[in-house]
């Protein structure tokens, strides 16, 4: 039996009208880092909140590390950490006096909290601005400084609510690289990105949008699995040939990328490339296709098109 860090059923939380979290399952297994994707307002932080107990379902059921929330709720945020997409720790504090307050809260008294302090410093490169003020640092900085107190009691799952939206692609790389070594280390980790590389260096992912789920999986399962096929089509006029390709219903979607389109087309049609050559829009002109790899960004648009439109 899969040993889960996380397991919901039914889970749904309505803000008025509006239902941003819409019968929710999930299963996530310990040791793993687990994504969700989506554009802003598909659910993913009021996911987390639920998750953490932070906010209370209207309906449906939650296992966090054995504990039943929101009943539990307490009890379980000593065992998790939490980082928020925007910086929230003091920036009128230094890096160190950031950590020290962290790690009270946590408990940590003494030579215990003085040496997790300093172990954070030097492993998230911050001796250097150790004396600095929260508020003058870079955005990388501060998302290391924010990883740093979030782990900071050694929690054994981590909320990561888009983490990375304010920093650079190298930064990013970076930030990806601790979150290899706490998973390595045992630590679970939830992480929410609208980036598509980003999902596909999570173990497992769920694709959110509206408020529900609508794909799961580990992200090349997904690609395998996603219903279409990707034609790339090189040559004149692309901006004509999308749009009246767009019009076909057998066509999920096309967009241009540089000097190509890329078109996905309905796996119903068996050999695309010659349904596409047969097709009025192409026949007439001279163009260059062929059969490419999916990308976790075609398996996005597969799965939530009729949420698009």
């Amino acid at each position: 039996m899969q040993d889960l860090a996380i397991e919901a059923s039914g889970l749904t939380r309505r803000f008025g009208s509006l239902v941003a979290v819409d019968n929710l399952d999930l299963k996530i297994p310990r040791g793993s880092i687990y994504g969700f994707l989506g554009p802003n307002g598909s659910g993913k932080s009021t996911s987390i909140r639920l998750l953490t107990g932070l906010l209370r379902p209207d309906s449906g059921d939650i296992d966090v590390l054995g504990f039943n929330l929101p009943a539990q709720a307490e009890a379980l945020r000593l065992r998790i950490g939490y980082m928020t997409q925007k910086f929230s720790l003091y920036g009128d504090l230094t890096v160190e006096e950031n950590l020290r307050f962290m790690a009270k809260i946590y408990g940590l008294r003494g030579r215990e909290e003085k040496n997790r302090v300093a172990e954070l410093l030097a492993l998230y490169e911050l001796e250097a601005q150790k004396k600095q003020l929260a508020d003058t640092m870079s955005g990388g900085q501060k998302q290391r400084l924010g990883l740093a107190a979030a782990t900071i009691h050694n929690p054994e799952l981590l909320f990561l609510d888009e983490p990375t939206s304010a920093v650079d692609p190298e930064n990013r790389r970076e930030f990806w690289e601790k979150l290899f070594d706490l998973s390595d280390a045992g630590t679970t980790i939830l992480v929410s990105s609208h980036y598509m590389d980003e999902a596909e260096r999570c173990h497992g992912l769920a694709i959110l949008a509206n408020g529900k789920k609508r794909a799961d999986g580990a992200p090349q399962t997904l690609m395998d699995e996603m219903g279409a096929n990707v034609v790339e089509i090189g040559g004149e006029s692309l901006r004509q040939l999308k749009q009246a390709l767009i019009e076909l219903p057998e066509i999920i979607s096309a967009a241009q990328q540089g000097a190509r389109l890329r078109v996905l087309v309905d796996d119903a049609i068996d050999d695309p490339i010659d349904w596409l050559h047969k097709q009025t829009a192409i026949a007439q002109n001279d163009y260059e296709m062929r059969l490419v790899r999916p990308s976790l960004e075609d398996v996005f648009v597969t799965t939530t098109s009729d949420d698009l439109l």
